[in-house]
C-alpha cells in the first residue's frame, strides 16, 4: 500500500510542472530495497501479478538489480539491501530523451543534479537529482543498449 501511494504522488508531482517540458517523457520505474531479492521477486510476481523484465547480477551470479513490469513503461526496481543500503523506499526514476538536456534544464532552475554516467549493469545514460524532501529522483535516458529500452521493445501484454 506505502508503494502505490508513494507511487501516486510521485506520479502527481511529476506530471503537473514537467508536462510543459520535452526533456521528461514519464516517470519509469520506482526503487526499493529488499533484504532477499529472490524472495521479493515470488512475492512480487505471484502476488502482485508482475512480470521479470531484466536482472543484473553479480560475479558469483547473484541478483544484484531487478526490474518487474507493472505495465510496458513503468517498472518497479528491487535492489538487494545491506549495510549500506537499507530496506526501503530509494528513489523514483524518470525516463527522458536526452540526458544532457534534462541536466541542464534542471540545473537552470536550481537543482542539485549529478553528472551523466553511464550504468555498468544496465546501460542507461542516468544522473541523480537531490532533493529535499523525498531524497533522489533518477533521471535515465534508455539508449539503443539499454536493458530498459530492450524490456520496453519486448513488452507483451
Amino acid at each position: 500500500m506505502l508503494l502505490f501511494a508513494a507511487g501516486l504522488m510521485v506520479g502527481a508531482a511529476v506530471q503537473v510542472p514537467l508536462a510543459q517540458s520535452s526533456n521528461v517523457v514519464m516517470m519509469n520505474h520506482v526503487g526499493i530495497n529488499v533484504p532477499n531479492i529472490p524472495e521479493a521477486i515470488t512475492y512480487y510476481t505471484q502476488k502482485m501479478g508482475y512480470r521479470e523484465a531484466f536482472r543484473a547480477s553479480n560475479p558469483q551470479g547473484q541478483p544484484t538489480l531487478v526490474y518487474l513490469y507493472i505495465s510496458r513503461n513503468t517498472f518497479l526496481e528491487l535492489g538487494q539491501a545491506n549495510a549500506e543500503r537499507p530496506t526501503g523506499f530509494t528513489h523514483y526514476g524518470l525516463h527522458v530523451e536526452n540526458i544532457n538536456n534534462a541536466v541542464a534544464m534542471f540545473r537552470q532552475h536550481g537543482v542539485t543534479v549529478s553528472d551523466v554516467n553511464k550504468s555498468a549493469s544496465t546501460n542507461a545514460m542516468l544522473a541523480n537529482i537531490t532533493d529535499p524532501y523525498m531524497g533522489r529522483i533518477e533521471l535515465a535516458e534508455l539508449t539503443p543498449d539499454s536493458l530498459h529500452r530492450k524490456a520496453l521493445d519486448a513488452w507483451k501484454p
